[in-house]
């Protein structure tokens, strides 16, 4: 079985295309129950962000797959297939390795280095454990990627070649715009969240927050008058009518229709003075309705004028070596699976070799039956010593040999060496009983820690 990708992201298809492809929360669970559901997939993961969608899946057929997989992508995106199908990449096997390292790292990433795609590599992997759509290979591959984005963080100086959407798209305003300022937070979840955390930590004289969920708006809003910030909530309804009195509005939520219209910020800076309106729409899709670019007394950031803005070239010393990290962890990876592969004709080989043993024992049994416990004690053990060192040089030697290019014969070669069953090494190879849900039989790992939430 092999990984393959398909998706597309901010680099293959304009942001009209993204907008449409957006995937909601319910939409993307059914897509990777629909994809383990069609064949040639085992295991699904879907990646979905402001700036990407993709679909990750363990294939046993290249071609078969690549259409399986783009035909659900345009079903449940609702982008027709025609049109979707030149904004899609494809990646296989160790490419595709490659490339979600490379997006974990931020390489990928609208803003080059930005940090917020690893808590979406978490949630993604989190929400296929919990749909039991994840099995061993794509468990192990998001679980590297965590790993690779967190050491590219630690290791090199990524972080200074880019910062968060939310700290990048406050930069577009002139100095000056947040320090001592009235926001508008429009939505709690994560990315909200950090929003207003940014905007806090900022300077912001007052952060208003406002969401469908009256109690998620007072959490965030208590978190913020903890760390010491004037905050408070109000309801969706209220949006408008307090639009007038905001300085900053920051919106980011899951609607899948406008938020805020042409019309209502038309509204609110009727008679305003001194400087515009700064409004930063951070949803994909979209919240503001793009017609607020041409009004007077509104400044807005959307996702699109960020992507033009990001264009500035990152620190090259720093991409470089990040580059030399996924490089690296790709061929890792690619080494522990292949070195995997030859692990259960292994196990079949010793459980057959413990068979024999067993079998010449209890046959001494018959022949000396006056050996006493002792003897029989040393005897065994003499057994199983001699069979062990006869095993050890080949079985390690052949999980070495396999973790190289090239090296996935020598399971076979062992297996056709030793006579072994077939059925003996698919039986080790399947593992525990299928999770119920799931057409693999691979057990789920556990859920990493230790990452906060986020959007790229």
């Amino acid at each position: 079985m092999s990984v393959l990708v398909v998706g597309l992201s901010h680099r293959s298809a304009p942001v009209s295309v993204l907008e449409r492809a957006t995937l909601a929360e319910d939409v993307r669970a059914a897509l990777l129950r629909d994809a383990l559901a069609a064949e040639p997939a085992t295991e699904a993961v879907v990646l979905a962000t402001c700036n990407r969608v993709e679909l990750y899946a363990d294939v046993d057929k290249f071609h078969a797959g690549v259409a399986e997989l783009s035909t659900l992508l345009a079903g449940h995106s609702g982008v027709p297939l025609d049109e979707l199908t030149p904004h899609l990449y494809v990646h296989y096997e160790d490419r595709a390795v490659h490339h979600l390292l490379t997006v974990a790292c931020g390489l990928d990433s609208m803003v080059v280095g930005e940090g917020q795609i690893l808590g979406q590599i978490k949630d993604a992997l989190a929400v296929s454990q919990e749909l039991h759509t994840a099995g061993r290979l794509l468990n192990d591959l998001f679980q590297q990627a965590l790993r690779v984005g967190k050491r590219a963080h630690s290791e090199t100086g990524i972080d200074r070649a880019g910062r968060s959407l939310v700290t990048f798209g406050l930069a577009q305003f002139p100095a000056g715009t947040v320090e001592g300022r009235r926001a508008l937070v429009v939505g709690a979840g994560s990315m909200s969240s950090l929003a207003a955390a940014t905007l806090a930590r900022s300077g912001a004289a007052s952060v208003t927050v406002a969401n469908r969920t009256a109690a998620r708006a007072e959490r965030l809003a208590h978190l913020l008058r903890e760390q010491g910030t004037v905050a408070s909530t109000i309801t969706m309804a209220q949006v408008p009518a307090a639009l007038a009195d905001a300085d900053i509005v920051v919106s980011c939520t899951g609607s899948t229709g406008l938020v805020l219209t042409a019309d209502q910020l038309k509204t609110a800076v009727h008679g305003r003075t001194g400087a515009p309106l700064a409004v930063l729409d951070l949803a994909m899709p979209r919240d503001v309705d793009a017609a607020a670019h041409g009004l007077d007394g509104v400044h807005l950031v959307d996702i699109e004028s960020l992507a033009a803005a990001s264009a500035d070239a990152p620190m090259a010393a720093d991409v470089d070596q990040v580059r030399a990290i996924v490089a690296e962890e790709v061929a890792a990876f690619g080494a522990a699976q292949r070195a995997a592969r030859v692990t259960p004709t292994v196990v079949a080989l010793r459980a057959m070799a413990a068979d024999v043993v067993a079998g010449e024992l209890a046959r001494l049994d018959g022949r000396l039956p006056g050996l006493d416990d002792k003897q029989r004690a040393e005897i065994a053990q003499t057994v199983r010593r001699v069979v062990d060192k006869l095993l050890h040089a080949p079985t390690v030697r052949a999980k070495q040999l396999a973790g190289e290019p090239g090296g996935a014969g020598y399971a076979d070669a062992l297996r056709e060496l030793f006579d072994l069953d077939p059925q003996a090494v698919a039986a080790v190879s399947m593992g525990p009983p299928a999770v119920p849900g799931s057409r693999s039989a691979r057990p789920a790992a556990g859920v990493p820690g230790g990452i906060e939430g986020g959007h790229e």
